[in-house]
């Protein structure tokens, strides 16, 4: 598919309210990164997070490294379906990672090892330090799972030795607001409450984070993206993170992941004209995850 003219967006100070725009999943499929980096280049994302568990990570990640001085590139912890970098018996006996689900069930049940979960996101980061040359600029979750117990703890001490520099994006935001924002209510409030315990750890230990956050949805909404986004704009707090998951679907995506046409929908609004007129009218501007968390 031949990408969307963008006129760029740059990344320079004005008097109106910073904001980020972050992109989960580079690295999961060809389609999806290729995406990702034309929106980077032209200015229209803040940021992206790499999810090295993917088999597609290491012959995508080269093209990102040019990237790099105009965007922060984020570390996408996973710890669902897909096989480990190395053994897991306890998570992952057959080779491959537990469903959200059962995943969420193991950490609440106190199932999950802690020296699994460290050794395991160690070679996830290590996966990320060699093909970027560099600790990450920001941390997340694939799925939110940096958020649960056992494993928030093992993220926390793994950026204080790491990543010291590393900001984390943390999931917190008021339930009020998202009721008042009515998208996907049920879902946004469990991920939301599921930051409230990594925010206090991160507090304590004085690592740089987003102060609140938005851009959950359920991926089948029967409305158009920038509706939806327009949403996530509504009344904008300070230090606001939003998350999105723009690409050009292809086979190798559909074969990984079951979030697939909306990657589409919205890369089509952030690449238009419409994406820069809604966030002017916001009062608002795009700077770097890392500026936004420090700021």
């Amino acid at each position: 598919m031949t990408p969307i003219a963008m006129t760029p967006i740059a990344m320079t100070p004005n008097a109106v309210m910073p904001v980020a725009l972050c992109a989960d999943d580079y690295g999961i499929a060809p389609g999806t990164s290729r995406g990702i980096r034309e929106l980077l280049g032209a200015g229209r994302l803040s940021g992206t997070s790499c999810l090295v568990l993917s088999p597609h990570w290491q012959a995508e990640a080269p093209a990102l490294r040019a990237l790099a001085p105009d965007a922060d590139i984020g570390l996408h912890l996973a710890f669902t379906d897909f096989p480990p970098l190395g053994a897991m018996p306890r998570l992952a006996p057959q080779g491959r990672l537990p469903c959200i689900r059962d995943l969420v069930i193991a950490a609440y049940r106190g199932r999950l090892d802690a020296a699994e979960i460290g050794q395991e996101a160690d070679r996830q980061f290590d996966a990320f330090a060699r093909a970027m040359g560099r600790a990450p600029d920001y941390v997340d979750g694939h799925q939110h799972v940096h958020q649960l117990p056992v494993i928030r703890d093992q993220v926390i001490d793994r950026m204080r030795e790491r990543a010291p520099r590393a900001a984390l994006r943390i999931c917190d935001e008021p339930l009020g607001a998202i009721y008042r924002r009515a998208v996907a209510p049920p879902r946004a409030m469990a991920i939301s409450l599921l930051g409230r315990g990594l925010r206090r750890l991160a507090d304590r230990a004085g690592i740089a984070s987003n102060r609140r956050f938005t851009g959950v949805r359920d991926f089948d909404e029967a409305v158009p993206y920038r509706t939806l986004f327009r949403r996530y704009l509504f009344a904008p707090p300070a230090g606001l993170a939003i998350m999105c998951h723009p690409g050009h679907p292809d086979d190798a995506l559909r074969a990984l992941d079951p979030v697939v046409a909306t990657r589409e929908d919205e890369y089509a609004y952030f690449a238009g004209d419409e994406f820069p007129a809604d966030l002017a009218a916001a009062g608002l501007r795009l700077v770097r995850f890392t500026v936004l968390c420090r700021g």
